[in-house]
C-alpha cells in the first residue's frame, strides 16, 4: 500500500468518525427546536392557555359531567346499551381539558346532539352560537360538539371568540376516527342526533341551524326527546 493511499485511508477514517460524534448533537437540536415532532413547551404552553380561556366544561363521560347548562349527564341503569355500537373504541381529545375519552360508551344511555364543524366552515362559525343556545334552553337534550379536520388550539381560539361553551372534543386535523366512524359527508357543518338506545341519525332538514327552535324541532323529528 502506497503512501498516498494510507493517508487517504486515515484521512476518510477521521472524517467518519466526526461525523458519528456529530449526529446526536444535531438529533438533540432538531428535538428542541419549535415545531418539532412531539411538540414544544410553547405549544403546551399555548393551549393551556386557550383551554383557560375558552373555559369549557367537561365532556360525557368525565366525573360530575354535565351537558354544558349545568344538568348531570349521568345515565341511570338499564336506561340503554352500554357503548353506542357505531362508536365502539372510538377516541377522543376533550377539548376542555386535552383528556382522551371512550366517544362509544360516554354517549351511551343518552340522547345527544352531535356536531361536526371546522375552524374554516363559515356556517359553522354562524352555527356553533346558535346550538350553544339551545343547549342552555329548557328540555333541551345534550350536545358534543366535535371539532375535525382543523387545529385544536384554533379551535379553542374560535370557541372562546364566539363565547361558546359546549362539550367539545377534538377528531383530529385528517378524516379523524369520528367522523369515519360516523360516515360524515365532506360538507360541514353536519349534525346527528344518537338517540339513548344506541341509533344515529344524520339531521338532513335543515343541514344548518339558524335558530334555535329549528334545532328543537330537528332533534324531536330525528329521534330525539327535545
Amino acid at each position: 500500500m502506497s503512501g498516498i493511499t494510507r493517508w487517504t485511508l486515515v484521512l476518510g477514517v477521521l472524517v467518519l468518525a466526526g461525523i458519528v460524534a456529530v449526529l446526536p448533537t444535531l438529533r438533540d437540536e432538531n428535538s428542541a427546536a419549535p415545531g418539532a415532532s412531539g411538540g414544544s413547551n410553547t405549544d403546551s404552553g399555548a393551549l393551556a392557555a386557550a383551554r383557560q380561556d375558552a373555559r369549557l366544561p367537561d365532556c360525557p363521560g368525565a366525573p360530575g359531567a354535565s351537558d354544558g347548562a349545568g344538568r348531570s349527564r349521568t345515565s341511570g341503569p338499564g336506561s340503554g346499551p352500554a357503548v353506542v355500537p357505531r362508536l365502539r373504541d372510538v377516541e377522543a381529545r376533550c377539548l376542555a381539558d386535552g383528556e382522551r375519552i371512550d366517544v362509544g360508551a360516554a354517549l351511551a344511555g343518552r340522547t345527544t346532539l352531535v356536531n361536526l364543524w371546522a375552524t374554516w366552515c363559515g356556517p359553522c362559525r354562524d352555527e356553533l352560537p346558535v346550538l350553544d343556545a339551545y343547549a342552555s334552553s329548557d328540555e333541551a337534550v345534550g350536545v358534543l360538539a366535535v371539532q375535525v379536520d382543523s387545529g385544536e388550539l384554533e379551535g379553542l381560539e374560535l370557541l372562546a371568540e364566539l363565547g361558546v361553551r359546549l362539550p367539545a372534543v377534538h377528531d383530529g386535523e385528517g378524516r379523524g376516527p369520528i367522523r369515519s366512524a360516523l360516515r360524515a359527508p365532506q360538507a360541514l357543518p353536519a349534525s346527528y342526533v344518537i338517540t339513548s338506545d344506541g341509533q344515529i341519525r344524520l339531521i338532513e332538514n335543515p343541514r344548518v341551524f339558524s335558530r334555535v327552535e329549528q334545532v328543537r324541532k330537528a332533534v324531536r323529528a330525528y329521534g330525539g326527546s327535545s
